[in-house]
């Protein structure tokens, strides 16, 4: 009678341990970091818009409405995505690839893509316009995660293992070009190697890389004069204030209106049809100009945080023996972090202008939604990785 009720007891204790795995919350703080600022530009989105949405479409509140229903199905999918094992997104890598490919065909078609301001990015599905560029980097750090697993060895030893997946980047790249996605294309190439980087492979594989990029950004550069006025406007807007560096020198305006406080929320002078996509790539300006340079400073701290909040999760992933997870996670944190530097830098004036948004913030539906997505499977890391510590606690600090 006593041994059975020993044995209840074991089994109630058990339970209880498994109980307190599956309940295990997710990363809060990187959480709250993301949606600060997912509100905050819903905020700065409907400021920032709100006299061009007037002007042309008499519905001054349009664009804020729109960045609330993106915000609302990100949300939705990324509890959705973080409900997902990884195992899944591992398997899927290959399959996210020709899905990418399929997507910057279909865009390059004529009647299936839409060009808007003479670039052809965005595809049209009946109601539905996404822009796959933005899916094609996030679906290239699955892939490569993945990759980086089943190809370890060859990638550390072997220059074909490096050389592999780089053709199929380039593969990827040139249909970004088509488009034309500049933009896109720097973000995806430098987040990927990094990736393999961070995969151990060879110094002197980089090296050729990097070389091998410089010229053909040149090449690009020399080739069209469009090209080469807006990687050398930025260095001097003021040469030519009303034309070329129209972009750049209102943006400068904005950032010195602000001064450290701003101007006041939904004051903003530049934003009146004065600073061009002041929704979109150039949220910022109007962000330092209403908010002041204390507010850019916060934004900065929070996408720093976030980074090194990946970084730390790649890391413990990593101790835990699931590198798809390390590698999935320092990948987001690379991307999250490049996008966010490349456009605060292209407002500041530092970098030449490029079309890409600021992560979590800009408006933009297939941007938010992607970003969210990102998000969730940071936390889906963090998540299982935590699951293991709770396992190993639990079989006696083994490995479960």
């Amino acid at each position: 009678m006593m041994q059975a009720t020993q044995q209840i007891r074991i089994r109630q204790t058990v339970n209880v341990s498994k109980n307190k795995t599956v309940s295990f919350s997710f990363d809060i703080k990187l959480l709250s970091a993301a949606l600060v600022l997912l509100m905050l530009g819903l905020v700065m989105a409907g400021s920032a818009s709100i006299s061009i949405a007037d002007k042309q479409l008499a519905d001054p509140f349009y664009y804020l409405l729109r960045q609330l229903s993106y915000i609302s199905l990100g949300l939705i999918t990324a509890y959705g995505v973080v409900r997902i094992p990884l195992s899944v997104w591992e398997t899927a890598g290959p399959w996210l690839i020709i899905i990418s490919m399929a997507l910057l065909v279909l865009v390059l078609t004529p009647g299936l893509g839409r060009e808007v301001n003479g670039s052809m990015r965005w595809l049209k599905l009946g109601p539905i316009t996404i822009q796959p560029s933005e899916l094609v980097k996030l679906f290239i750090i699955i892939y490569l995660a993945g990759y980086l697993v089943r190809h370890n060895n060859e990638v550390r030893t072997y220059a074909a293992g490096f050389i592999k997946p780089m053709a199929l980047l380039s593969l990827l790249a040139l249909l970004l070009l088509l488009e034309p996605d500049y933009g896109a294309v720097a973000v995806m190439m430098m987040t990927a190697t990094g990736m393999l980087w961070l995969g151990s492979a060879r110094i002197f594989q980089f090296v050729l890389l990097v070389l091998s990029l410089g010229v053909a950004l040149a090449l690009l550069a020399v080739t069209s004069p469009y090209r080469m006025e807006r990687l050398t406007t930025f260095l001097n807007p003021w040469a030519d204030p009303f034309n070329s560096g129209f972009q750049l020198t209102q943006a400068l305006i904005a950032f010195g209106r602000g001064e450290w406080f701003g101007v006041g929320l939904g004051a903003s002078v530049q934003k009146l049809f004065y600073l061009p996509e002041a929704h979109t790539d150039f949220m910022l300006a109007v962000l330092a100009e209403e908010l002041g340079l204390i507010a850019v400073l916060i934004v900065i701290g929070l996408y720093t945080f976030i980074v090194l909040r990946a970084l730390r999760i790649a890391r413990k992933a990593e101790q835990r023996e699931r590198p798809f997870a390390g590698y999935l996670a320092y990948g987001i944190g690379i991307w999250i972090g490049l996008q966010a530097f490349i456009n605060i830098g292209v407002n500041m004036g530092v970098l030449p202008t490029k079309g890409l948004t600021l992560p979590l913030m800009s408006y933009g539906g297939s941007s938010l939604v992607v970003m969210c997505i990102a998000i969730a499977l940071l936390l889906r890391v963090d998540f299982e990785t935590h699951c293991d510590d709770r396992r190993s606690q639990h079989n006696g600090g083994k490995p479960w």
